[in-house]
């Protein structure tokens, strides 16, 4: 089985191989960068409009390119106002081959004020970890979560479940798709 994923960032490949292998066999995960067409950070229904970009963009691709990939996937790193608490998480869009397409996003985790202010001003979330841990490219590594949570959960795992919710459309099929 074949799976296009939308960024050659390795947390999402292998995101995407772990949650595919859990339902498939034989996966193979190819990363192509896309754009989201939305904010470097989205903000609510931003989020979902870049995972769907994503996707549809690799279908795209695979039909021009004749690459013939079985799911195309779009992974989106966004935040979420909710009760004037500004969350994170990741929104994951699933398209196949017949155009059927579904979402679904990982946990959502409180944000600090501190880190909320820097946001809404237009900041990216990574740019914000990258600062305040003094690292570089912590969004190809464990993430926010893996600094808030004091590696107990890393990106890769945020957007395991993330894409398992989003497979529950294909894996039962008959339920939605009929």
């Amino acid at each position: 089985m074949k799976v296009l994923v939308g960024s050659n960032n390795p947390v999402k490949l292998e995101a995407a191989k772990e949650a595919f292998a859990a339902y498939y066999e034989d996966v193979e995960a190819v990363g192509i960068n896309v754009d989201s067409n939305v904010p470097d950070q989205p903000i609510g229904d931003e989020t979902y409009a870049g995972a769907e970009n994503r996707a549809l963009q690799l279908l795209e691709i695979n039909d021009k390119e004749k690459l013939n990939a079985d799911y195309f996937v779009g992974i989106e790193g966004g935040v979420s106002k909710v009760n004037n608490k500004l969350f994170a998480f990741g929104c994951m869009c699933i398209l196949n081959k017949k155009k059927q397409k579904s979402f679904g996003t990982s946990p959502h985790f409180e944000l600090p004020n501190l880190f909320s202010q820097k946001i809404m001003s237009g900041t990216e979330l990574g740019i914000l970890i990258d600062k305040h841990t003094d690292s570089h490219n912590t969004k190809q590594k464990a993430g926010a979560i893996g600094y808030f949570t004091k590696g107990k959960m890393d990106r890769k795992d945020l957007y395991v479940h993330g894409l398992i919710v989003a497979l529950i459309p294909f894996i039962n099929e008959k339920l939605y798709f009929d």
